[in-house]
């Protein structure tokens, strides 16, 4: 009996818990480690809304040329969705039937703008239209943004009948594309065509995320 009672003394001497210094080693090993990493981390998250939010726009541009191969085929001149016809804008960039001149100063404008539109709360948004429309139950309008829905305007023999978001909303098939960001919301804008002939010049559609269009952005010139 008293073997087994020294057996039992001295296993309890050998085996050990971590002392309470070792604890506060590890955890603040742990701790440091979780300071280091969570930058990191926020920065792959904010990668991956970028990586989603290009995609996306990717896709709206498939689309988009799409639909100036289709109306382009049936109407003779290609025009993009919100767009009544080739020669009107989309959004407050040109102006219906204007000249190759103005239509590539209008385009200048626009891009020159880009570079200072880094935020959804900024008034340049009220030059841009929804591209799935401001009041999307998926994809709403960032409260505090200036977009605004295209609206139809009449025209002589235009054929687009319809408002843009709706047009979108048809070649998505009723599916929204939403964007990642907390502030963020597709946009767009277009840039009328014009001429005839071998002086007939494209419209240009412009596409842009609305948490920063200045970084997220990208262009469709047939």
């Amino acid at each position: 009996m008293n073997k087994i009672l020294k057996k039992c003394l001295t296993a309890l001497r050998v085996v050990r818990g971590n002392s309470l210094a070792e604890f506060a080693t590890v955890a603040a090993l742990m701790a440091t480690l979780a300071a280091t990493a969570a930058p990191k981390l926020s920065e792959l998250a904010e990668t991956a809304k970028a990586e989603k939010s290009v995609n996306e726009m990717d896709k709206i541009l498939s689309q988009a040329r799409n639909f100036y191969s289709k109306t382009a085929d049936k109407e003779g001149r290609g025009r993009f969705p919100g767009q009544e016809k080739f020669n009107q804008p989309v959004g407050s960039y040109g102006t219906p039937n204007m000249s190759e001149t103005s239509a590539l100063a209008a385009q200048t404008q626009l891009t020159n703008d880009l570079e200072n539109f880094k935020s959804y709360k900024s008034g340049l948004g009220a030059k841009w239209r929804s591209v799935f429309g401001v009041s999307n139950a998926t994809a709403p309008r960032p409260v505090g943004s200036f977009v605004v829905d295209d609206d139809v305007v009449s025209c002589t023999n235009c054929p687009g009948t319809q408002v843009g978001h709706d047009e979108w909303l048809g070649l998505f098939g009723d599916n929204t594309l939403f964007s990642t960001f907390q502030d963020g919301h597709f946009i767009y804008a277009v840039i009328p065509g014009g001429g005839s002939g071998d002086l007939s010049y494209s419209p240009v559609i412009f596409i842009a995320d609305l948490e920063n269009p200045s970084d997220y952005n990208a262009v469709l010139e047939p």
